[in-house]
């Protein structure tokens, strides 16, 4: 069996950190979001893959070639438009001739959740499977309605409110699909979107009394990453699963307490404390006398420097954090410089949750905790302090003392104007 996987999408939720990258390639826990996929992809006894590609698909197809050195054979297919995921599927029709594995590319899942889905599918053999799985908040997924078996699929609703929903069981992206299912895409119209949609195609099976089996997946399986803060969930998601091993310098005098891998050119220096589970990446320089709390990744060629604290948060490649400075609940991107005594908040006074506009619309993140976003590029000066939810675009510059209160753009200097008085002194 043969596998697809869908990465063709911007991923506007996730800026400013796309703005630079497509989302597949966002590092959780040290590697890419589509290194997992296929990591979990392989684990469950499939090698062969096609990737639909389209924004920065060169820098995708750069990083994984064809796919030797993950043990893969990877080949890509061009999505001309982001059209929807059905469109998306149809471009890979010259080269399924049987059922096939498809994946979306911006969800987290693991080999048992795959295996899950292809045992469905071969123990009844049927048009679909598809895997579905248990949701708190319907208004946010497609929902799926099954028959009184709990097995067959009766019809799909999109984005239901809770208390219309059929069901609390979302359509999690992985499918195995028959052929049939491209000429079924060629029927369907278009969405008010201008797109065509997966899901449609899959109705008007339904519609034909074809039998369609639902694979229920536990959350501990699966987890979708579609605003900034799923990265910090997904972190968490990845760092608990993975093996670690210390394998770079640690000075006498700094403590690792608990699952925490330093890569090899690693240094660790006297004075630092870091709790588990933690990843610091190859050519990091930390310390001393930091304080490296749980849940936190730090990629390659990273310097923490003295009395920093960081929590729970993703420093990308080549970031600087000057010392007496606080990142918690954090995303920095890469190249990033933060003055010294840098702070971003990360609670709000009154306690309630974090809210961040994503896609020009003021969004509930759910969250308690939640710091800052920054792009690539972003200088702070000394102090600068940033409060909880905020973005920052990328190549920007905040001042020394500023205080951002709300998001600020790309390319674009925020400085502190002073007013000062002087007056001589009595003798």
């Amino acid at each position: 069996m043969k596998s697809v996987i869908l990465a063709a999408g911007e991923g506007k939720r996730l800026l400013p950190l796309t703005s630079t990258r497509p989302k597949h390639l966002l590092k959780i826990a040290g590697k890419p979001l589509l290194e997992h996929c296929l990591d979990a992809v392989k684990a469950s006894g499939i090698n062969e893959v096609t990737i639909v590609v389209h924004y920065m698909g060169d820098a995708i197809r750069r990083h994984f070639g064809n796919g030797e050195k993950l043990g893969l054979k990877i080949d890509y297919v061009e999505q001309k438009a982001v059209l929807g995921t059905g469109n998306a599927v149809s471009v890979v029709e010259p080269y399924m001739k049987e059922e096939f594995l498809l994946v979306y590319g911006d969800v987290l899942f693991t080999a048992e959740a795959v295996k899950t889905v292809i045992a469905a599918y071969e123990a009844e053999k049927p048009t679909i499977a598809m895997a579905v799985v248990p949701v708190e908040h319907t208004e946010s997924y497609g929902i799926v309605e099954l028959a009184e078996d709990e097995k067959n699929v009766k019809g799909i609703v999109e984005k239901p409110k809770n208390s219309e929903a059929p069901s609390n069981l979302a359509n999690a992206g992985v499918y195995i699909f028959s052929p049939e299912i491209f000429a079924k895409i060629k029927e369907i119209s278009s969405s008010p979107r201008g797109e065509i949609e997966i899901t449609d195609a899959i109705s008007r099976i339904l519609g034909e009394h074809k039998k369609i089996i639902a694979a229920k997946l536990s959350r501990e399986n699966w987890l979708e990453i579609g605003k900034p803060w799923d990265l910090l969930e997904a972190n968490r998601w990845m760092l608990d699963r993975m093996k670690h091993k210390i394998r770079g310098t640690v000075e006498n005098g700094a403590h690792i307490i608990g699952e925490v891998t330093v890569a090899e050119t690693a240094r660790i220096r006297s004075g630092a404390y870091i709790e588990g589970p933690a990843l610091i990446g190859e050519e990091c320089d930390i310390g001393p006398n930091c304080y490296i709390r749980p849940y936190t990744t730090i990629n390659s060629k990273v310097r923490i420097g003295n009395a920093c604290e960081v929590k729970e948060s993703i420093i990308m490649d080549k970031a600087h954090v000057g010392h007496l400075s606080y990142i918690g609940d954090s995303i920095i991107g890469e190249n990033c410089n933060l003055g010294a005594g840098t702070i971003t908040g990360n609670f709000r006074l009154d306690g309630g949750s974090v809210k961040m506009v994503v896609k020009d619309a003021l969004v509930d993140s759910g969250r308690r905790k939640l710091g800052a976003v920054l792009g690539d590029n972003v200088k702070t000066g000394i102090g600068a302090l940033l409060m909880p939810g905020v973005k920052v675009g990328c190549n920007s510059w905040i001042g020394p003392g500023v205080v951002v209160y709300r998001d600020v753009s790309s390319d674009v200097k925020v400085m502190l104007k002073q007013s000062l008085e002087e007056e001589k002194l009595a003798k």
